[in-house]
């Protein structure tokens, strides 16, 4: 994969994604990125990491009262 050049955009500066980034991205003009730091490096992803620990943590909750929701669910 071929390196990105970084550009001016006004004070800030950014990065264009090859159409083939973007469609393994799966973004789209508008859509956001969030940017996480790890071991190797940046990581950019479409998905945000505090809301997929947080659907986790709805998951858990869900299958412990999956009882109780059905029976709000009523």
């Amino acid at each position: 994969m071929p390196g990105l050049k970084v550009r001016k955009i006004g004070n800030s500066v950014g990065v264009v994604l090859p159409r083939d980034v973007a469609l393994k991205l799966r973004v789209m003009p508008g859509d956001q990125l969030f940017v996480s730091e790890t071991p190797n490096g940046i990581e950019l992803s479409p998905y945000d990491p505090e809301f997929e620990a947080d659907m986790e943590l709805a998951r858990e909750i869900m299958q412990k009262r999956r009882a109780v929701l059905r029976e709000l669910a009523k």
